[in-house]
């Protein structure tokens, strides 16, 4: 019998696993109570909300000595993890971009923990620009935006520590690749946009009372920082009077306006203009309210062309004068489609990058709005890029399926020819994997889509290891895009399905709305079908079944496993949103009120968001799915606590034999710069812990 116990905290709730024994550390409960409308919610795991306590702290460390004990005793956990570090180590060069005199790009050999920045001249000859591997000892700290001047002269860079939100600024030389000595701090959720040589706008919030990992951010502000002087000196341009939650500023390329975006919510807009060849320039509304989308695609002197889904859910691109802006002014350049429009500019044409049923489809126009040619694309997949400065001669833009790696195609658009520009060597054959597009039926009989990838050969039994993998909201669409992780668990035999939900942006607004507030529930009955789908049609069963997400998508694991936790034998939910009472108490989670509500709104938003908050729905007795929770320490964009208080109910309630673990990643956030040896262990501890609790034996591992 192995048995994995805690000293750190007093024993608590022990749960069998077939011969072995779980003993869960202790989590205290306090008689915390809150009020809704006069309906009392208990909250007795609130102290899990302070990230600074010692006592929260030792639990963190007490839930991992119990979960890497238990993984550790999974006897093909490190066969997963050295396939999946073999099939990793491959180089990976980015598209080039053009700055000053020198073409720059991303490399990374293999393994390095961050991509470094390379650049070659004239000549050909490359050197190294900058190394992120350099910024930190265990390769936590990340290089996050990078941003030259128009000339190419000087370029400003920002970095990330520990994954969190919070960014700091260094200035240099671009020649010389020295420091040239301006510092900028606490800058957040921002660009870095140049203004001639003189120096850069940026985005940050005052510094919040409390903990700056968790703490409320409200009102956003844009700055401007002259080089060679203080950063207690910059000049506020927006957000004084102005309370907005995000706000942005970007320089025209033809350094004649500044374009602010503003918006208390991730959804929805004010756009302004300020002209920067006058002195003190009047800052100017272009669209006012925050109803719709509006940003600036480019401007052509004093023509504005402007992507919105004003008028067209879909989105189109219309054009305007930037004196005379009014709505009533707009024309169509690119008019609306049936599929929704991303666009992209470079080498004076415009790209339609349409998603098909989540599949691209990119079109290239004139700045009159006239079709050029509809690019002929490798396959059917995600295409990206066709983005440069108005002067370039040739563009970039990738491709990937969800078998096929990353290529970067090299594209000449007044020729209209591509050419493979970088092919990675990934030591795996996408010849023998299937992938294909399915529509199923929602509750409400909703027509969802859903791509599935497998192995050739496999059989229909009901037996295949699968994971279903959704997000369904905010207006972000997922597409076919590859993955080493996955590629090795499709090698495996494993099947992966990924389900277009409700709320996403693939299909335009009226998609994303009917996901959102109290159509939320659409979402999570989505991912049911999708389930009852694979079911059905025999790719699994209950017993074979993992549901997966991230962040919004680990809202929606949380809830489906509450709501139905017979459909699946394994939940893998991620930095997810876990406490919809309190989410917009935390740091700029008030922002994402489009998309949930709140349960301050109404006494019916709240009893419709109490209704399916995972916190609040777990219930006692219950059998829930073998779960592993996984989050970071310095997550600030949906704080640790979110899914602390989910593994601590679950812990306590759960019945059954399945384990319920959380894995909390140290000095990491909500994803971005995580080092690859950390995503590396992270994705072999799921897959690991995903096909042991199927009762997987042997795996066909290379």
């Amino acid at each position: 019998m192995r048995k994995i116990i805690t000293t750190l905290l007093m024993s608590s709730t022990i749960v069998s696993f077939g011969q072995e024994q779980i003993k869960y550390p202790l989590t205290r409960k306090s008689d915390k109570i809150d009020l809704y409308f006069e309906t009392q919610v208990d909250d007795p795991y609130r102290w899990l909300e302070d990230d600074r306590s010692i006592e929260t702290a030792d639990w963190v460390k007490a839930q991992n000595q119990v979960t890497f004990g238990y993984l550790s005793t999974i006897p093909f956990r490190d066969a997963i993890q050295h396939r999946m570090e073999k099939l990793w180590n491959y180089e990976k060069v980015s598209a080039p971009f053009k700055e000053g005199k020198y073409t720059y790009y991303y490399k990374n050999n293999g393994l390095q923990n961050q991509s470094v920045l390379y650049r070659k001249d004239a000549s050909g000859k490359e050197e190294l620009f900058l190394d992120p591997n350099t910024f930190s000892k265990d390769a936590t700290t990340s290089l996050d935006a990078v941003s030259f001047s128009k000339d190419g002269s000087l370029c400003a860079y920002s970095i990330s520590e520990a994954g969190s939100d919070w960014r700091k600024v260094t200035f240099m030389n671009a020649e010389t690749k020295q420091s040239i000595g301006d510092k900028l701090i606490d800058v957040k959720f921002s660009g870095l946009s140049w203004k001639g040589n003189e120096g850069v706008y940026y985005s940050s919030y005052d510094k919040p009372k409390g903990s700056e990992l968790s703490a409320k951010t409200e009102q956003h502000k844009l700055y401007f920082h002259k080089l060679g002087t203080n950063q207690s000196e910059d000049v506020l341009v927006f957000g004084d009077k102005e309370r907005r939650r995000y706000v942005g500023g970007n320089v025209s390329e033809d350094n004649h306006y500044l374009f602010i975006t503003a918006a208390n919510s991730t959804s929805g807009n004010e756009l302004y203009v300020q002209d920067l060849t006058q002195l003190n320039g009047e800052i100017k509304s272009i669209h006012s309210g925050f109803e719709y989308d509006v940003r600036v695609l480019d401007n052509v002197g004093s023509k504005l062309y402007l992507i919105t889904n004003l008028g067209a859910p879909n989105k189109r691109i219309v054009t305007v004068d930037v004196n005379a802006s009014s709505v009533s002014k707009w024309k169509d350049c690119v008019a609306e489609t049936e599929q929704v429009l991303s666009p992209s500019i470079g080498a004076g044409f415009i790209f339609a990058n349409y998603m098909k049923d989540a599949v691209s489809v990119v079109k290239q126009f004139d700045y009159n709005g006239k079709l050029v040619r509809e690019i002929q694309l490798p396959g059917l997949g995600t295409a990206t890029g066709f983005s440069g400065k108005s002067e370039d001669t040739a563009l970039y833009f990738s491709f990937t399926n969800y078998v096929t790696p990353t290529t970067t195609y090299k594209f000449l658009p007044v020729e209209g020819k591509s050419s493979i520009y970088v092919q990675p060597k990934v030591d795996f054959v996408s010849d023998n994997y299937i992938s294909k597009q399915v529509f199923y039926t929602s509750k409400d009989g909703t027509k969802v889509p859903m791509i599935i990838t497998y192995k050739k050969g496999i059989s229909l039994n009901g037996k295949n290891p699968t994971i279903l993998y959704g997000y369904g909201g905010f207006n972000i669409s997922l597409t076919p895009s590859f993955s080493i992780a996955n590629a090795v668990w499709l090698e495996m035999g494993g099947i992966y399905a990924v389900a277009n939900l409700r709320g996403g942006g693939e299909y335009g607004k009226k998609w994303h709305d009917a996901g959102t507030k109290m159509q939320k529930q659409n979402v999570f009955n989505d991912f049911i079908a999708a389930a009852e789908y694979l079911i059905a049609q025999k790719y699994t069963s209950s017993d074979f079944l993992a549901v997966k997400g991230g962040s919004n998508g680990g809202l929606l694991v949380g809830a489906t496993m509450t709501q139905r936790p017979d459909l699946m034998k394994v939940a893998l939910p991620a930095v997810g949103v876990m406490d919809m009472l309190r989410y917009h108490t935390f740091t700029a989670g008030a922002g994402w009120a489009y998309d949930y509500g709140t349960a301050e709104d109404s006494k019916t938003m709240f009893d419709y968001i109490k209704g399916y908050s995972p916190v609040h729905n777990v219930k006692v007795g219950a059998q829930y799915p073998a779960t592993l929770v996984t989050t970071g320490d310095h997550d600030d964009r949906v704080v640790p606590a979110h899914s602390f208080k989910f593994a601590a109910e679950l812990q306590a309630k759960q019945s059954g034999a399945n384990p319920v673990l959380i894995r909390i990643e140290t000095n990491a956030g909500h994803g971005a710069g995580k080092p690859v040896s950390k995503t590396i262990e992270e994705a072999a501890d799921l897959q690991a812990f995903t096909l042991y609790n199927m009762g997987v034996k042997g795996l066909p591992i290379k």
